[in-house]
């Protein structure tokens, strides 16, 4: 007997202005107790600020699944290409480290 289950493909609609893309060099993210807050922003020099480019919000259940996604396919793309190296052990930061002359202690 065959398992469709593995078999499941998914029709999307993608519209040309959304398969421009957004870049991003920043990723801001914030949670509740029933979603998850992405947004994805861009730093620039000579702009004052980041400027978020998207946000998407997502249960907590789907942004696991996403880690999870995420997880699998950097784990494939570095056995293909050898591992990504990020410049700094440091994944988190206060938003005020984007601002220098942001709030005063």
């Amino acid at each position: 007997m065959e398992n469709n289950k593995d078999n499941k493909q998914i029709n999307i609609d993608l519209k040309p202005e959304v398969a421009r893309g957004c870049y991003s060099n920043l990723a801001i993210i914030s949670h509740s107790h029933s979603e998850f807050i992405l947004d994805f922003a861009t730093v620039l020099p000579g702009l004052p600020k980041p400027e978020v480019g998207s946000r998407i919000l997502m249960t907590p259940e789907h942004t696991k699944r996403l880690l999870n996604a995420l997880a699998e396919n950097i784990g494939k793309y570095e056995a293909q290409f050898g591992p990504i190296v990020t410049e700094s052990p440091r994944a988190t930061f206060n938003l005020t480290d984007l601002n220098p002359n942001g709030p005063k202690s």
